[in-house]
């Protein structure tokens, strides 16, 4: 009497093809990885585009996405016809990270005590981004790009940021922030006032619960101050702008553009 035949076990009739997937695999992985390390710059420049409205421009992009050059241009968004570019070429170099990315950026123009170093992390359902501390120095001009008020006011004058413990985190569309920042703008001067320098001024970034900005004048004619605070994802900031004694006259064309005329002050009202 002839024995019943089993069937092979699903196992053994699976073997001869796996081979045959983990070649498929390891093709597919491969061509992944030429095409990320062969990536081009203007991959990250059209991200950059649509993750800040069309404010943040990289043009005339060259090299790879790891590692090349454009030139940064800052412009008032989409449909926009304001855009100024920074002196020289912005340079940057990516690298893999454990759970992230890290990132050097070197301006030509900007940044003369070395590269500024920022280390991304994605999160569930947001990103972190932290700036290890460090100065740098940008032109006043550069903010004309960004439109209203600043193409009217077209500042001159030196920008200076220093940075410490900074750090961002985006989570549910809400933007949480750490440590602090500091900007001195120095001697300050505008098209629409004969005075100049105007003065200089501190711009002063607190993270933590309550994520807070100060404004105060350190020196110059034109006196500003002012406070603020992130609600969500939105600034609201309270200040004022006024003349000092004798300078009135001077200051009134520049006092109409900054804010709102309350007898010898201009409210400034942002969110």
């Amino acid at each position: 009497m002839k024995k019943p035949r089993h069937p092979a076990p699903a196992a053994a009739l699976d073997t001869p093809a796996l081979p045959w997937r983990w070649a498929l695999a390891g093709a597919l992985l491969g061509v992944l990885l030429v095409v990320l390390v062969g990536a081009p710059a203007r991959w990250l420049t059209a991200g950059l585009a649509r993750a800040s409205g069309g404010m943040v421009l990289l043009a005339e992009p060259q090299g790879s996405l790891w590692s090349g050059s454009a030139r940064l241009v800052l412009a008032g968004g989409v449909g926009s016809h304001d855009s100024t570019a920074l002196p020289g070429r912005v340079h940057w170099r990516l690298a893999p990270a454990p759970l992230g990315l890290t990132a050097r950026v070197t301006a030509d123009c900007c940044t003369p005590q070395g590269p500024l170093a920022l280390r991304v992390a994605p999160r569930w359902g947001g990103a972190r981004v932290s700036v290890a501390d460090g100065q740098s120095l940008w032109p006043a001009a550069l903010l004309a790009g960004l439109g209203t008020p600043w193409n009217t006011v077209q500042p001159q004058g030196e920008l200076a940021l220093a940075t410490q413990g900074l750090a961002a985190e985006w989570l549910a569309g809400r933007l949480a922030l750490s440590g602090g920042a500091e900007l001195t703008a120095r001697r300050l001067s505008s098209r629409l006032s004969t005075l100049r320098p105007l003065g200089s001024y501190r711009l002063r970034l607190r993270g933590g619960d309550a994520v807070g900005l100060e404004l105060s004048t350190l020196e110059g004619g034109l006196l500003l101050s002012g406070s603020g605070q992130w609600v969500g994802a939105r600034l609201r900031f309270r200040g004022e702008a006024r003349a000092a004694p004798g300078l009135e006259a001077p200051l009134a064309n520049l006092l109409n553009i900054i804010g709102r005329r309350q007898g010898d002050r201009a409210i400034i009202s942002l969110g």
